[in-house]
């Protein structure tokens, strides 16, 4: 028979605890049972039941009251029953306050008894289907926040422990595609499901694309009255957000008079609305991201130096998928299951040993945004068991391959390529890699800077 759960009994006598046992026994529950206080947590703790019944009269120096507060405390997940004589309703308040989901006054109806233990094992049955498909639709899982890299499990490890510290703003850099905004949805699953609610908001502005002359009102909201158009007042997304998580997105490029309003929200964790005269509290958390050097821009004048220092209290740093070699064909993987389960095409179930070598070849200028999109396009266009080498090549726009010294070399699709789109998208790789500092992408490219500025002014790039 299938064990539908695990029962952890205790009560002083023997003979209750026996038909308890017994009966429970009989609806297919593997039950343990003690009648003595004796290291009852301990026992517990290490038996990890889905229900506890518990006596409330066990002994005079100690009761079920004070075994329930204790388990409470250790945060055992079981659920736990009363059992007792007292038919108070006193005592039936109390353990109800202290976290028990039952209470039963002795003599109890065994048939109630099992109904009950079914309806509760039901629910934690769905509790768990329910945080388990909260878990899965968090972007962490669908857009590959996973790697067995060296610099991935640091970078997990360090999420948690801001989650932990309930860092109240976190900035997180790399390079486009890199999975900025995944890492921001991550750190906002992760910080709701420690806080217990899992209901708070996410809400995501790029700070490029809006209008510069509506995106204080967004962030910040306005009074009525506050400028020409503003007939109702609105909230901003600050106060929108409320106690869930505000991401900025390419927070580098916001103008210096935004920085220092952004400055002061984050240091007194209120929020002005435009044309208000109210203070109002900021709970959510602020994370904001950017793919710039944001220290050397602080140098040069183009952003705040106390809004830099007040940003990297807590930074993390994300790595570009070429720097985690382990994680490539880990997280081809990952998106090749979800996927073929996606579109329906579970049939498509691996790559061939040379399309594996190929992704491990390529140079992914564009990341794990661009890992992503490829075998997106993979699992949409194909219809194989198995993903070759010759399926993914034209969608690695050539580079797919070793030359003799081990460096990427191009290899020519069948249809053929642009040579000069393929030149121009190399520079302007280059100018992103190095934050348009034409110096070094020069020496990435092993061209001359005169060459590089004439390719530039030739492809239309600077």
């Amino acid at each position: 028979m299938k064990i539908r759960g695990r029962i952890f009994a205790v009560d002083d006598d023997e003979l209750i605890v026996s038909m308890l046992a017994r009966a429970l026994k009989s609806e297919g529950y593997e039950v343990h049972f003690q009648t003595t206080p004796q290291d009852v947590v301990a026992n517990i703790l290490a038996w990890q039941p889905d229900i506890v019944f518990l006596d409330v009269d066990l002994a005079e120096e100690i009761n079920g009251f004070d075994i329930l507060a204790a388990l409470k405390k250790e945060e055992v997940g079981a659920e736990v029953v009363m059992l007792t004589a007292d038919d108070s309703a006193e005592s039936a308040i109390r353990a109800m306050k202290l976290g028990a989901v039952e209470y039963f006054t002795k003599p109890f109806n065994l048939d109630e008894i099992k109904i009950i233990t079914g309806n509760i094992i039901e629910n934690i049955r769905r509790k768990a289907e329910i945080d388990y498909h909260r878990e899965r639709i968090c972007p962490y899982f669908e857009h590959g926040l996973v790697g067995e890299s060296p610099q991935m499990k640091e970078i997990l490890k360090t999420a948690e422990k801001l989650v932990q510290a309930r860092a109240e703003t976190i900035l997180v850099t790399g390079e486009s595609g890199s999975g900025k905004e995944v890492l921001a949805r991550y750190l906002h699953c992760r910080r709701q499901k420690a806080e217990g609610n899992g209901q708070g908001p996410f809400f995501a502005v790029n700070c490029t694309a809006l209008p510069e002359n509506l995106i204080e009102s967004e962030l910040f909201g306005h009074a009525k009255g506050a400028f020409t158009d503003a007939r109702t007042e609105k909230k901003g997304i600050f106060e929108l957000a409320a106690d869930g998580t505000l991401l900025l997105d390419e927070i580098g490029d916001m103008r210096l008079d935004l920085q220092a309003k952004l400055l002061r929200v984050m240091e007194e964790r209120t929020v002005r609305r435009l044309g208000g005269s109210v203070d109002l509290p900021v709970q959510a958390t602020v994370i904001v991201t950017t793919n710039k050097d944001l220290k050397a821009a602080a140098e040069q004048g183009g952003f705040r130096k106390d809004l830099f220092f007040r940003l990297s209290a807590f930074a993390m740093e994300l790595p570009p998928l070429r720097e985690r070699g382990e994680d490539i064909l880990l997280l081809a993987r990952h998106f090749l299951r979800y996927f073929a389960n996606k579109y329906l095409k579970k049939g498509i179930k691996e790559f061939s040993g040379d399309a594996e070598k190929a992704l491990l070849a390529y140079g992914w200028p564009g990341n794990v945004r661009e890992l992503r999109n490829i075998i997106e396009r993979c699992v949409v266009l194909e219809e194989m068991e198995t993903i070759t080498r010759e399926q993914l090549l034209p969608k690695l726009g050539g580079w797919a391959d070793s030359g003799p010294s081990g460096s990427a070399r191009i290899i020519l699709p069948e249809e053929g390529l642009s040579l000069g789109e393929l030149e121009k998208d190399l520079i302007r790789q280059a100018l992103e890699r190095t934050n348009a500092n034409q110096t070094k992408a020069a020496k990435l490219l092993d061209i001359s800077y005169d060459t590089l500025r004439y390719q530039m002014k030739k492809f239309g790039l600077g």
